[in-house]
C-alpha cells in the first residue's frame, strides 16, 4: 500500500514535522529577543507604592507618557525634550492625538520632588487637567504578588 519495500516509485504517507519544528523555535527565540525592545519609553527607575491595579490606557500607543529618568532630562516617549517650554509643546500637539487625555509621569525614585512639581506645573499650564503618577506595585510579604 502506502509504502511497498524496493521500489524507487513509491510514496512516503508520513509528515516530515522536523523543518516545521526548526522553523517555531527559530521564531520562539526571535519573539523571546524582540518583545523586551518592545516596551514603549524610557526605563525609569520607578518608585515603590502601594497602587491599585495599573491603569489599562497606560499601555496603548496613544498614551502621553512623560519619563524623567533624572534632573532636567525630559522624554516623550523615546524623545529627549531639550527643556521643559519644548516639553509642553509637545505634550500640547500629542494630547490631540490621543484617544485619552491623560498625561502619565513616570519619574525615577532619585528625581527631586521640585523637579516633578515643576514638569506637573507646566502640564497644567498647558490646560491638561488630567495627570497620572506612575510608581511600581509592592510586592506582599511571602511572594504572594
Amino acid at each position: 500500500m502506502g509504502m511497498s519495500g524496493g521500489s524507487g516509485k513509491s510514496y512516503q504517507s508520513e509528515i516530515n514535522v522536523t523543518p516545521m519544528v526548526d522553523i517555531m523555535l527559530v521564531l520562539l527565540i526571535i519573539f523571546m529577543v524582540i518583545t523586551p525592545m518592545l516596551q514603549a519609553g524610557v526605563t525609569v527607575a520607578l518608585p515603590k507604592a502601594n497602587t491599585p491595579d495599573e491603569d489599562p490606557n497606560i499601555v496603548k500607543d496613544t498614551a502621553v507618557v512623560v519619563a524623567i529618568p533624572d534632573a532636567k532630562m525630559y522624554y516623550v516617549k523615546k524623545d529627549l525634550m531639550p527643556s521643559l517650554p519644548a516639553l509642553v509643546e509637545r505634550l500640547q500637539h500629542d494630547m490631540k492625538a490621543s484617544s485619552t487625555q491623560v498625561v502619565y509621569i513616570k519619574a525615577s525614585f532619585n528625581v527631586p520632588y521640585g523637579e516633578v512639581v515643576q514638569v506637573v506645573n507646566a502640564i497644567r499650564d498647558a490646560n491638561i487637567d488630567q495627570i497620572g503618577l506612575v510608581a511600581d506595585k509592592n510586592k506582599k510579604p511571602g511572594g504572594g504578588g
